[in-house]
């Protein structure tokens, strides 16, 4: 007897937030809401709010010690995470902080193959140490500025991985050659038509030699990096001798 087909899983994202209202928002629109509307992805974004208990729905208090600004309470925040994060989930538990570790695609990747991850966008001055530590929360910025809270970085964050979600790009292909996925930056891309302002497409694109095509896109990809990111230029080239060692 055939077994009946079964949909996989969708990979589900719960967002903690102070601003639900703020998703799906880009998501929901181009390849990510196409998914989202496929079901190859759930989001789920839940009120901090709703876990405060005053009557004003108090989420933040003078910190400790003085100084400007708000921060976010430990008792508000951890409720909201015990109510949508079970302990020792495979899901993981991000705090999206201008201190975190830089998101690289190789973390996108290792997120997108797995069962989904919780997100905690935080809001004035931060969030109370005390929550960190005693949830274990993984801290992952953007880069070195700052936002007016964690919303922004969680849309930049899921977009980035739900793209690579199975069946999420036409062709599973068309992302091998971007930025970052072979640690270097994207070649040049050039279209129709063949003079645009009095600048030609590179004739070895057109030259329909397939070989020499991958030779000159991978030599850009590399002037490139090595003009615009020494930093990224100089871990592929640690990452070459390394693998040339093996």
């Amino acid at each position: 007897m055939t077994e009946p087909f079964s949909k996989p899983e969708p990979w589900v994202a719960t967002v903690l937030t102070l601003f639900p209202e703020m998703f799906p928002g880009p998501l929901g629109i181009s390849l990510a809401g196409r998914a989202l509307e496929a079901g190859t992805w759930r989001l789920d974004a839940v009120d901090i709010r709703g876990f405060a208990t005053d009557r004003h729905r108090s989420v933040d208090d003078t910190p400790s010690g003085g100084g400007p600004g708000m921060v976010m309470r430990a008792d508000v925040v951890a409720a909201a995470i015990d109510a949508v994060h079970e302990t020792g989930s495979a899901k993981p538990l991000i705090y999206l902080s201008p201190r975190g570790k830089p998101l690289d695609q190789a973390r996108v990747r290792e997120l997108a193959t797995g069962p989904g991850v919780t997100l905690l966008c935080g809001r004035f001055e931060g969030l109370d140490e005390r929550v960190i530590e005693a949830r274990g929360l993984e801290e992952v910025s953007l880069g070195d500025f700052v936002l007016s809270g964690g919303e922004p970085a969680a849309l930049a964050l899921l977009d980035a991985v739900v793209r690579l979600l199975p069946g999420v790009m036409g062709k599973e292909a068309s992302g091998e050659d971007e930025s970052f996925e072979s640690g270097l930056l994207e070649y040049p891309q050039y279209t129709r038509p063949q003079v645009f302002e009095g600048r030609e497409i590179p004739a070895v694109l057109t030259s329909g030699d397939h070989a020499k095509v991958k030779a000159w896109r991978r030599a850009m990809a590399e002037a490139l990096t090595k003009e615009r990111r020494p930093d990224l230029w100089e871990k592929f080239l640690a990452s070459r001798s390394k693998d040339s060692r093996q």
